[in-house]
């Protein structure tokens, strides 16, 4: 499960990341016009409003990039598909001010470049926050993701750059 949502945070980062250029490399992921019968079953269920979805098929998960209710999602299925949650791009300010001092303290130095909100299936996995916010952040040499607790703790999740 750790594999998994490792892959998840990676994908959504380089979601941000091309979503904040305009663009950009597909990585390794292999798009493909449908996803399984059951993971597509399921989001039609879970997402009845969603529109221009885009299914992107990897060896770890099923992802579908939508608009729904206006506002741009992600919705992350594993192969089997178990829906593992859902994340969207929201602004810097809307994560916990608790956070903000601490990022601004151990961080100095370095600019949001973009933060995305992870709603997790916490029936699937019950030992992960419910919600995490993943903030990407830039200095003039280097890239790091950190990762903002539901309670507004901070931890240094990964190196980008």
């Amino acid at each position: 499960m750790k594999k998994i949502f490792l892959t998840f945070a990676t994908a959504a980062l380089f979601s941000v990341t091309a979503f904040a250029a305009g663009g950009g490399k597909k990585g390794t992921e292999t798009t493909t016009a449908t996803a399984s019968y059951a993971v597509t079953q399921a989001f039609s269920a879970d997402f009845s409003g969603a529109k221009n979805v885009v299914w992107t098929i990897n060896k770890n998960c099923q992802k579908a990039d939508f608009i729904i209710d206006g506002v741009k999602k992600t919705a992350f299925y594993n192969l089997a598909g178990d829906f593992l949650g859902t994340t969207q791009v929201i602004a810097y300010n809307a994560i916990p001010a608790k956070s903000q001092k601490l990022i601004a303290d151990a961080y100095k130095g370095y600019i949001a470049a973009g933060v995305i909100v992870y709603q997790a299936n916490t029936a699937i996995n019950d030992t992960i926050d419910p919600t995490s916010y993943f903030v990407d952040l830039k200095s003039e040499n280097h890239e790091v993701l950190v990762r903002v607790t539901q309670s507004g703790d901070t931890e240094f999740f990964s190196q980008v750059k």
